[in-house]
């Protein structure tokens, strides 16, 4: 089994942790797609500069893993906000994919920035564009709230000092939960139209 999955980042050094995670090995090397650089937590170079210049080659990866699909509902983006690469890029790559694939669902998993959790000034200012573009862009945006996830990891999993690992277990558990319909066959089963 190998994930329908792209990985993209600005910069290679998260796409280096997962490729040498013990999951690393699961994907399709050649469905990371990085950067050099970087957007420096800076929505606009996410959206205009370093991303405009990567995004034809995320849309041919895109591409060719949607001509093996057999019957295409859509698209799962999963992206955080505060950022530049994830708020810039990833309202680009939405954008891009609204263009060339207009009937098809776009779905996004999308992780707001708290104040509380990060001290980075620009993160709001980042959410507040990207936000705009995802209601103009997206069909469906589960929202999830930083503050929210270490919150639970606190106050519910009396966790003292939470890592990003329990925060994706989080994250990880309802995107199983919202998306099992989809996998399993039942009389409650849809698709992403449902």
């Amino acid at each position: 089994m190998v994930p329908r999955c792209i990985l993209t980042d600005l910069e290679p050094g998260s796409l280096d942790v997962i490729r040498a995670s013990t999951y690393g090995s699961l994907f399709r090397p050649d469905n990371f797609a990085f950067g050099t650089a970087g957007a420096g937590n800076n929505w606009a170079k996410g959206h205009y500069t370093d991303g405009a210049e990567m995004i034809e080659s995320v849309m041919e990866i895109v591409q060719k893993e949607c001509e093996t699909c057999d019957c295409l509902q859509g698209f799962q983006v999963v992206h955080s906000l505060g950022g530049g690469t994830g708020a810039g890029m990833g309202t680009l790559l939405l954008s891009k994919i609204r263009e060339q694939y207009p009937d098809r669902i776009i779905c996004t998993f999308s992780c707001y920035p708290s104040p509380k959790v990060s001290d980075v000034v620009v993160e709001p200012y980042n959410a507040t564009l990207a936000g705009h573009m995802l209601t103009e862009l997206s069909d469906e945006t589960f929202v999830i709230d930083n503050e929210a996830l270490y919150d639970i990891c606190f106050r519910t999993l009396k966790l003292n000092n939470p890592t990003y690992g329990d925060l994706n277990h989080l994250v990880s558990a309802t995107m199983s939960g919202v998306t099992t319909c989809l996998r399993f066959p039942g009389q409650l089963n849809a698709d992403l139209r449902k």
